[in-house]
């Protein structure tokens, strides 16, 4: 699992912050993931497999295939990439708009989470 996070992040040229500060995680937690002196949840692993667009199993060294769902787009991506554009009303978002926006999402989905603790719904 270790030699996989690892190749699967340089792949993207992520540095150890990049990838912990998309994962909402500490740079020290991510850093233990990679070097094993931390094992991630079953969530975080979840967490791995959708930021890295592949199977938990690939994570854990059980299959070879890395099964990237070609229609997946990442968000954050396009924080590093000049070759696309998001705009909304024909307007471009300007890299500010797009970590708003980011955190946006990553707030209202955490606010949700805790309402399905509290037995709440949206």
């Amino acid at each position: 699992m270790l030699q996989r996070l690892s190749e699967l992040r340089k792949e993207r040229k992520w540095s150890l912050q990049d990838t912990a500060d998309q994962l909402g995680i500490a740079k020290s937690t991510y850093a233990g993931y990679e070097s094993g002196y931390r094992e991630p949840s079953l969530q975080s692993l979840s967490q791995l497999a959708d930021l890295f667009a592949t199977s938990v199993d690939y994570i854990l060294g059980r299959t070879e295939e890395l099964q990237q769902d070609q229609g997946h787009i990442e968000i954050t991506d396009f924080f590093k990439s000049f070759e696309h554009t998001l705009s909304i009303d024909g307007e471009p978002l300007s890299a500010d708009e797009l970590m708003d926006f980011v955190a946006f999402v990553r707030v209202k989905r955490d606010l949700r989470s805790k309402e399905m603790k509290n037995g709440q719904s949206s």
